[in-house]
Parts: structure tokens; sequence; C-alpha cells
């Protein structure tokens, strides 16, 4: 390979200048850099005993000198891959949710399969449907399934294991050989990888959180089953960490630079972060969506990601005249992209004197480099915020609440019925104080967008199974609303949005409003070793962040259509043309 050229950053604060600039050198000053390598808690919380009490400050680092560390296991990796494939496997399929599925999604999609390897697929949606069709689309006697969870205890992942255990228990006398687990060590699902006779187990670094792991065995593995070159990717990773090292001056250093300036934004109100990405690199945005969101919104703050086409800037800013004050821009460009679309939006943001940035990627490959700067670029946003990077208090919300519900159907066979403002058999509409009155679809939604101000961001929180078409009508929704509200518009499939921006929507500044997405499914799947089915998880999944958005004082609107259908939602909004 040939020499590694480091990603290039350019910055256009404008008029905030001064305070990163200031920032920047206090940062010299403070020994920043080298402070965190030192795993000094004191980088995030001042307080040196409420930062010694908070043990992810010091025990959640171990991601910094991963493109080392990983880089002895690539002979290991390669053999395993080459049995694997000498087995006559024919697909591999991610089973997990948030930081242990996203950047397998990512490799995927971004560069698919190469010749003589396997194509790989990720499960993380508990609709019934989404399940059903891993069985339907490839044999499972060779079908490797990766169950990936960090904690060893994640409800949707291990609900996918039971059934397709059970499902291969039927057609073999050895499932196990089937699966393979990436966990924590002493976790409960290394355990059962034990028991039930796993192919493998890979253990990750504990000291390495689920948003900040994709260059251990959680991306890598996937990544080498696809026929990408693992030792390719750590190499690019070790250029970024070495040009990061802790004895680099901050105005050197790539990541204080760009944490810096993520952090200096929220701080003076430009908390809606709109990422714009060459059409190769869109599928990297939702990686990035979930390591800023999670890491970042919690204790009344918060960098709200916004994933936008490059051909939506344009009209966008020409359509209101003048930008909104609560938004910057990071752009994301392959060099060799001839991108006018592109090109042309930064262009008009720079002469509007927007803040942004545009971080200019060589080679595909090197979003590795990419993966491990916003890995310590996020980081150091918690430090000009004051908070902590590393967890995430507000995700169990959600969890309570579908555990509440799923008690509730244990007990009486039925889930909590919720307090309704349109119940017919057309649609089902609950919400919010906010929404008190509504008495059908269209009006609902118009009181919805009524809702909006300067300042807020609208998320889409949909329960139905992913697919193109769906993909499609929703982004006429979220255009729909970014034009009739004037503010920007998130879409987040559930449940796997729970461990992504999730922590976001219930620990900002309650900026958010939040439109939910269900449908009762229509047809069911039992799941095994279990006294309830996917759809009922997933209806109750989707309860318990309906209650805990409520319980945090949201804005929401809950529509339970008859079908996975939303044209009826597309014709109540007003045409955004």
């Amino acid at each position: 390979m040939s020499r590694i050229i480091l990603n290039s950053l350019e910055i256009q604060a404008e008029s905030g200048e001064p305070a990163l600039t200031e920032r920047l050198c206090q940062w010299d000053k403070d020994n920043l850099g080298a402070r965190i390598w030192q795993r000094d808690g004191t980088v995030w919380l001042k307080d040196p005993q409420l930062a010694e009490s908070t043990p992810e400050l010091s025990n959640r680092l171990g991601w910094l000198e991963l493109p080392e560390i990983m880089s002895t296991a690539v002979a290991e990796l390669d053999e395993f891959v080459a049995e694997v494939i000498a087995l006559d496997f024919t697909r591999v399929v991610v089973l997990g949710m948030g930081g242990s599925s996203l950047i397998a999604e990512v490799w995927d999609k971004i560069f698919g399969e190469s010749e003589d390897f396997l194509p790989v697929t990720i499960l993380d949606s508990t609709h019934p449907a989404a399940v059903a069709r891993i069985a339907e689309t490839g044999d499972l006697e060779t079908t490797l399934f990766l169950v990936s969870s960090k904690s060893g205890g994640t409800l949707e992942t291990f609900s996918f294991f039971n059934y397709f255990y059970h499902q291969l228990s039927l057609l073999k006398e050895n499932p196990g050989q089937n699966f393979i687990a990436i966990t924590d060590p002493g976790s409960k699902l290394e355990t059962l990888a034990l028991e039930r006779g796993f192919r493998k187990t890979f253990s990750s670094p504990s000291e390495v959180g689920g948003r900040y792991s994709a260059l251990t065995w959680f991306g890598l593995l996937p990544a080498a089953l696809l026929g990408l070159s693992v030792r390719d990717l750590l190499l690019r990773a070790r250029a970024m960490m070495a040009a990061c090292a802790p004895g680099v001056r901050v105005a050197d250093n790539p990541a204080l630079q760009l944490g810096a300036f993520l952090g200096e934004m929220e701080r003076v109100g430009r908390d809606k972060l709109t990422l714009v990405l060459s059409p190769r690199l869109q599928p990297f945005a939702v990686w990035l969506e979930q390591l800023i969101a999670e890491s970042t919104g919690k204790k009344g703050c918060g960098l709200v990601p916004v994933i936008v086409d490059e051909d939506d800037v344009l009209p966008f800013l020409d359509k209101h005249k003048e930008p909104a004050k609560d938004r910057f821009y990071l752009f994301l460009r392959l060099r060799d992209d001839e991108n006018s679309a592109l090109d042309s939006a930064r262009a008009r943001i720079q002469a509007l004197a927007e803040p942004s940035a545009l971080i200019t990627i060589g080679e595909m490959a090197d979003l590795a480099q990419e993966i491990w700067r916003f890995e310590l670029a996020t980081a150091a946003a918690g430090a000009v915020l004051g908070i902590n990077p590393f967890d995430q208090p507000d995700v169990e919300a959600a969890k309570i609440g579908a555990r509440q519900a799923m008690l509730s159907w244990q007990e009486s066979g039925a889930l909590p019925k919720l307090e309704r403002l349109v119940d017919d058999v057309d649609i089902k509409i609950s919400g919010s104080q906010h929404f008190k009155g509504i008495n059908d679809l269209k009006t609902g939604l118009k009181t919805f967008i009524e809702e909006a101000v300067p300042g807020d961001y609208i998320a889409l929180l949909v329960y139905l199974p992913q697919t193109r078409s769906l993909d499609m009508a929703l982004q006429r929704v979220q255009k729909n609303l970014q034009h009739a509200c004037r503010v920007p518009v998130m879409i987040g499939y559930g449940p796997r949005f729970l461990h992504s921006t999730g922590q976001l929507h219930k620990g900002d500044g309650n900026h958010g409003l939040f439109l939910q997405i269900s449908c009762a499914s229509g047809w069911d799947l039992p799941l095994p070793g279990s006294d309830y089915s996917f759809a009922t998880l997933i209806a109750a999944q989707a309860q318990g962040d309906y209650q805990a958005l409520l319980k945090a004082g949201r804005r929401i609107l809950a529509l339970e259509l008859p079908t996975a259908n939303i044209n009826k939602v597309l014709q109540s909004l007003p045409d955004h043309e």
C-alpha cells in the first residue's frame, strides 16, 4: 500500500472564531490532549471527586489504542474468515442493535462483498416482517449468524438469537455451529455461547463502549467477512491516531480541532449539525449520528445530527432566504467525487458566512481514519460541554416502559391501552397535552406543524420494517415537514434508534417534536421460549418510548396506522412544493 495521506479538515467558524481560538489555546495550556490519553476524568468533569466517582471517564477510553491493539489480531481474523468460507457458508447475518451493528451496515452499504467473500445483512428490527425476511431470503443452514452484544444481555439480540436457533434446531443437530458471539468477557452471551456450542466467541475489550467499538471485533469481523482488508483499515486509523498522539499540539491535532468546533457551536446555540456527505459515503452518516447524538445529548444539551442529501441544501436556503441560526454544517467529501451539488451547497454556505467544516476523504478505506477522528472529536466536544460523553443515562427510560408494557401483557394478555385523541377503525392517534382536542389526522398534523418554532427539530420515530419504498416515502414526509415547519427533520427506525438518538430525545434541552408512526401488524411470528411474540415486543417498545417521552415532558404525536402504508400521512401533510 502507498503512503497514507491524512484526510484534510477545513473549518470556517466566522463569528465563532474567537471562541474557537481561545478554546484551542486553553486546551494547549491545560495539556488536554495528553490528559485524555492519561484517562484523566477531570477533562470532562472539573470536580476531581465527581470525576473519580464516575468510572466511565477512566474505564471507557480503550478505543484510543484500538488501531494498534487490534493489529495483533489480524492473522487470527484472516484465518477464521478463510475457515468460514471453506465451510461453504453463503451469507452472514448480524444480530445486534446500535453500536453492535451499525458499523457492519456501513461496511456493507459502502463496500459490499468482494468476490469469493460473503454478503452481510443486518437485523436490528423486532418487527415480525423484518425477522421473517431474513428467514425467507436465504438458506438458514448456510447462514452464519453474528450475535453481537457488548453487554451480552440486549433484549432484541437475544430475541433474534432464540428465534433463529430454534429454526435451525429443526434443520440440523448442531445449530450452534451457525453462530458466532461477539461480546464482552464474562457476559451472559459468552456463557450462552459455551452452553449452545457456538462456533466461536470473540471477546471485545470491556473498556470500549458500544458506540466507540467500530474498530473492535464488532466492526472488524463483518468487514473481514465482506472481504475488506482489516490490516489496511487499521493502518489508516493508526495514521489518524499518530496525528493526535499525546505530544501533538492542540492546534495541530485534527481530532481536537474538530471537537472544539463541535462543542463551541453547541455552546452558542448552533446545536443542529447538518451532515452533508458525498453519495458514496452517505451510509457512514448513520454511524456518525449515533456517536454524536448519544454521546452529547444529555443534561439539557446536545448536538442534533441531521442527515440531508446535498441536493436539499440549496433549495432549503433559497426558499427560506436567511439561514437558520441554530444550524451549522459538516461536509464529508470524497476527493475524486465530482459532485457539483455538494460543492455548490458548500460555496453557498461559505458565502453566507455560516459555520461549516469540510473533511476531504482520499479513498473509501480512509473512512477508518474518520472513525477514530470522530471518536476523539466527540469525546473532546463533551469536554467543552462539561458532560460525560461515554454514558447514556436516559436510554434506560424507554426500556423500563417496554418492560412495564410486557408485564401487563404477561398478566392480562394485552398491552396497556393508551389514552387516545382519535380512535377509530382507520387510525388511532395519541399525544401529549400539546395536542389535545384534535379529532382527525389532518387537524392532528396541522396542530403538530403549528407547534414547531425556531430552534426545534422534528424526529420521525418509525416502528415499521425498513424497505426501500418506505425509505422513499419517509423522505417525502421529511421534506414536507422541513418546508412546512422550517426546522430540521430526523428519521429513525425503531427500535434501533432507541440505542442511538433515543438518548438525545430525552436528554437534550427539550427542542424535539416527535411523530411516532406504527401499525398493528396483520400477522406475527412467535418467539420460541417466550410467552410473547415479535409483534407484541415491538408494540411494547413503541409504547415504552412513547411513555418515556411523555414523562420527559416532550411533545409527541403517535399515529397507529392500519397497515405499514404511510400514504395517508403523506396525503394529510401540506405539499412542500
